[in-house]
């Protein structure tokens, strides 16, 4: 006999695995189903038409949450001089040259969700490939993250600019935030990935570009997107109340 979680049972009744909801209906569902006794995060998974094998459909690059991630990203900032003070003035966490290089290298510190380099910087930042490389944290121009405007990249990350880039099948996952958030904002969130996946679609792929689309929240069901319904107009948000 299968042993089934109080949790579980809640969810009996309550969706179907298999059914392909609109965004607005998933994203009452992820509310709904969401019972854990912390604030959740939200997140989509994406599975595309693309050949991650294959350089020109490999895809990364850094999307702006219009309502923000809910969560404060831990940033560290490879810079000197001016870049280094208008990294702390913009709230960087971490700032340092030399000093931050060596840390990284000997000490193995890896305590941040992103790091930034000043492009002076990537010579010294290019030896520590393979500490930052496996986490996912060396700076890349494609995602914003080598740059001599570092003041405006740190705000961005510190307000909810996230990264996203395929795994090695083809699946894209982003935060689109937290259960709190109002399903206006996730809805805001959710229009701003699909915007930005469709955006970046290489020219090389071929067939259905958007084969599944899953949303779940932390402790949560995974919830089937009608990808035909991906697409949403102001007026699929508007009229929805801003809470839950």
């Amino acid at each position: 006999m299968t042993f089934k979680s109080k949790r579980a049972k809640n969810m009996d009744g309550v969706f179907e695995k298999e059914t392909l909801y609109s965004p607005t209906e998933t994203i009452e569902l992820i509310k709904k189903l969401a019972t854990a006794k912390f604030d959740e995060s939200v997140e989509i998974a994406i599975r595309l038409g693309v050949d991650p094998r294959k350089a020109d459909q490999m895809l990364r690059g850094t999307i702006v949450l219009p309502s923000g991630s809910g969560r404060t990203a831990k940033v560290a900032v490879f810079a000197a001089a001016e870049a280094a003070d208008e990294a702390r003035q913009a709230g960087a966490d971490f700032v340092g040259a030399d000093d931050l290089v060596n840390k990284v290298q000997n000490e193995g510190f890896t305590d941040f969700d992103v790091a930034i380099a000043t492009p002076d910087l990537m010579v010294q930042v290019g030896k520590l490939g393979k500490i930052l490389g496996p986490k996912g944290l060396m700076p890349n121009p494609k995602t914003g993250t080598v740059t001599n405007d570092v003041g405006r990249a740190v705000s961005e990350f510190k307000s909810g600019r996230v990264e996203y880039r395929t795994d090695r099948v083809g699946n894209v996952h982003v935060i689109l935030g937290k259960v709190s958030f109002g399903p206006v904002a996730l809805l805001e969130n959710f229009r701003a990935v699909i915007d930005e996946i469709s955006r970046v679609k290489p020219a090389s792929a071929k067939g259905r570009y958007f084969r599944a689309v899953t949303l779940c929240s932390t402790m949560g069901p995974g919830i089937k997107v009608d990808t035909n319904k991906l697409r949403l107009a102001d007026e699929d948000i508007n009229g929805l109340e801003l809470t839950a």
